[in-house]
């Protein structure tokens, strides 16, 4: 394979399976996937049609109380599976002499592998099949909520004053593919911005 050409549109990636602009959508999918799983629950019960009436079916009769497809994602486990399969075969290649990592949780895989993502895009063969495979978890995942809104991508990590205050706000990717925060301003354009962002995330809100 040419290692010249992004493995996902072949455009020039400088010797790299991925180029800049699907790196970068790559490092979103990795601070946006544990956002998406913990909203999950959010969405159990299905929408209504009218006034206190249930969406029905194909079958006859009133559609269940709860949402059969975001009760079986969410029972298999499947975001955290998927993510940590891909660690585990990460390490794989790249520390062929390391035991498989335990699973850790979505959140921490993520970060994990956002930690990893230079070395992921130059010199992991599998980039641009994760890259896929993270892609449609990602539409999976977004389609069961019924997202419409604008993409959250976590936490603005941006220091707005002397005092080190950190901005906190929650973050949105518009039309232009730019993550910015609407309160303080800051925008996180470049793929280092992006991998800064991910880096220092707040625990508690990854892990949520």
């Amino acid at each position: 394979m040419d290692v010249n050409a992004c493995e996902l549109c072949g455009e020039t990636a400088g010797g790299r399976y991925l180029c800049e602009r699907h790196t970068v959508q790559l490092a979103l999918r990795l601070t946006t996937l544990p956002v998406l799983d913990g909203e999950l629950a959010l969405h159990l019960v299905p929408a209504r049609t009218g006034f206190g009436e249930p969406v029905t079916g194909r079958g006859a009769g009133p559609r269940s109380p709860i949402n059969e497809s975001v009760l079986d994602l969410m029972e298999a486990n499947r975001a955290a599976k998927v993510v940590h399969a891909r660690r585990v075969d990460v390490q794989r290649a790249r520390w062929p002499e390391h035991s498989a990592p335990p699973p850790s949780g979505l959140a921490a895989d993520c970060r994990w592998l956002g930690m990893e993502l230079e070395w992921i895009v130059s010199s992991y063969p599998a980039a641009g099949e994760m890259a896929r495979e993270l892609h449609e978890l990602e539409r999976e995942l977004r389609s069961l909520g019924a997202d419409t809104g604008p993409a959250r991508e976590g936490l603005c990590v941006a220091v707005t004053d002397d005092a080190g205050t950190v901005c906190g706000a929650v973050l949105s990717r518009g039309s232009d593919r730019v993550v910015r925060c609407r309160w303080c301003g800051t925008e996180y354009r470049t793929e280092q911005d992006l991998l800064l962002l991910m880096h220092y995330q707040p625990k508690e809100a990854s892990d949520a």
